[in-house]
């Protein structure tokens, strides 16, 4: 066992982190979709970006927020022989308000398109305190119900993981599927995002398990998970490494699930931390990530121009401007202009917007295998169909 692992053995270590990690999702909740509209004319060949960032929040926001700044201006480097961009980034402070009255001083400054905030929270406030300028606002959040009107969401979103998982799972005759998630509001859009996706790719999801959102509630549901995946030949958990995630690995084998005969999916990146690949439960395993070669090179230029390494999220700052210079040779910069503009080429990938303002990214399959990532259905080069 690791020893990242042998500190969540601890029981307030562990209902820590499972609070720590429903309080950050628990931002991402709220709002409802609305339509999108078109926005107001670029004129030349500059772009204004008001880009709004928690850069004096707390906890991890600011470094994050640092990362993102990055990688907006990397992506500003690589298409300026064809658009001018110019950042300037205003500070939210996390605080929806703030970031709502940021982003009016923006747009009273002339800002083509708003990109931020971070948190779905303040990218709905700000959404309402620009509405009647049609200023888009590109949204870190992977919140879907923000999305809509003139926000569009860039985050990893549930659905877009569940589809690609489940789909996965479906043709590889894995498609009967015992789904296990926590007793929330994160725990409950997952399980959606699954159902939805399955009833899209001829799956079948064979039991509904939820838990209550604790250690003990992990401990109580395991009877259940285990009786359930007899009858099942998949097992997807919805909690991430920060979370519930490490304790079901190591228990559920502890209490008789044979994980060699039912294959264990997760909607969370099993990479992150990279302790997460050393856990025997989620040995064999299967879960989604960026497309790594994308990835790869992002993380490289990033590296060679900061002299470190990006955030996990920090990729979302270079979409956002790709997003933006693929989209102002339309000449408008309003949500519609976003959804028509189609496949963009991003840090993990390609990825486009849907109609409701959503997102969907081209996405890979990983296996765990000898406690490394093994991608074992890459990412495709170009999105199909209208979207989902």
């Amino acid at each position: 066992m690791v020893s990242g692992f042998a500190k969540l053995r601890n029981p307030l270590r562990i209902i820590g982190a499972l609070l720590l990690t429903f309080a950050l999702t628990a931002c991402q909740i709220g709002g409802g979709p609305i339509g999108l509209g078109t926005g107001p004319r670029v004129s030349g060949q500059t772009v204004e970006v008001a880009m709004l960032l928690p850069l004096s929040g707390g906890g991890g926001d600011a470094l994050l927020a640092r990362s993102l700044e990055n990688a907006a201006r990397l992506a500003a480097s690589d298409v300026a022989g064809s658009t001018t961009i110019n950042i300037t980034v205003y500070d939210t402070a996390g605080n929806a308000a703030t970031a709502a009255s940021r982003a009016q001083e923006a747009v009273g400054a002339g800002a083509d398109v708003i990109v931020g905030p971070l948190r779905s929270d303040a990218a709905a406030a700000v959404g309402v305190a620009v509405a009647n300028s049609n200023v888009a606002v590109l949204s870190f959040s992977n919140n879907t119900e923000i999305a809509g009107g003139n926000v569009l969401v860039l985050g990893y979103t549930f659905a877009n993981t569940a589809n690609r998982i489940v789909s996965y799972a479906a043709r590889q005759g894995r498609g009967n599927i015992a789904l296990v998630h926590a007793n929330n509001l994160a725990g409950e859009v997952a399980r959606d995002a699954v159902r939805t996706a399955a009833a899209r790719n001829g799956a079948t999801v064979t039991a509904t398990i939820p838990y209550e959102f604790s250690q003990q509630g992990v401990v109580n549901v395991l009877p259940q998970v285990t009786a359930a995946a007899r009858n099942a030949n998949a097992l997807l958990l919805t909690s991430d490494s920060a979370g519930a995630l490490p304790l079901f690995a190591q228990l559920l084998p502890e209490n008789g699930l044979d994980t060699s005969t039912v294959q264990m999916m997760g909607l969370t990146r099993w990479d992150i931390p990279p302790a997460t690949l050393e856990l025997s439960g989620l040995q064999g395993g299967w879960f989604v990530l960026p497309d790594t070669g994308a990835a790869a090179s992002f993380n490289a230029r990033y590296s060679a121009a900061n002299g470190g390494a990006p955030h996990t999220l920090g990729g979302l700052g270079y979409d956002a401007i790709r997003a933006v210079a693929a989209t102002a040779g339309s000449g408008r910069l309003g949500a519609g202009d976003f959804v028509a503009a189609g496949q963009i080429e991003g840090a993990g990938g390609v990825f486009r917007f849907l109609n409701d303002g959503t997102i969907e990214r081209a996405l890979a399959v990983a296996a765990i295998q000898n406690q490394q990532v093994s991608v074992i259905d890459p990412a495709p080069r170009r999105l199909g169909g209208a979207g989902f």
